[in-house]
C-alpha cells in the first residue's frame, strides 16, 4: 500500500512553490536601478539585432 496524501495540501504547496519563485523574479526586476535596467534592455536589444541578422530567410 501506498501512503496516503492529501491531494489539497498537495495543490497548496505548489501553489505556494510557485508564487515563491514569481516573488523572486519580480524582486529581481523592481529591485533595480534605472541603470541596471536600460543596460539590460539594451543587452536584450543587441541581442535581438545580432539574431535578426543572423537569419536565412524570413
Amino acid at each position: 500500500m501506498g501512503e496516503v496524501v492529501n491531494l489539497n495540501k498537495v495543490r497548496k504547496d505548489r501553489a505556494k512553490a510557485e508564487a515563491k519563485a514569481a516573488a523572486k523574479t519580480s524582486r529581481a526586476a523592481h529591485g533595480q536601478s534605472k541603470a541596471e535596467r536600460t543596460a539590460a534592455e539594451r543587452e536584450r536589444a543587441r541581442v535581438q539585432r545580432l539574431l535578426d541578422g543572423s537569419k536565412l530567410e524570413d
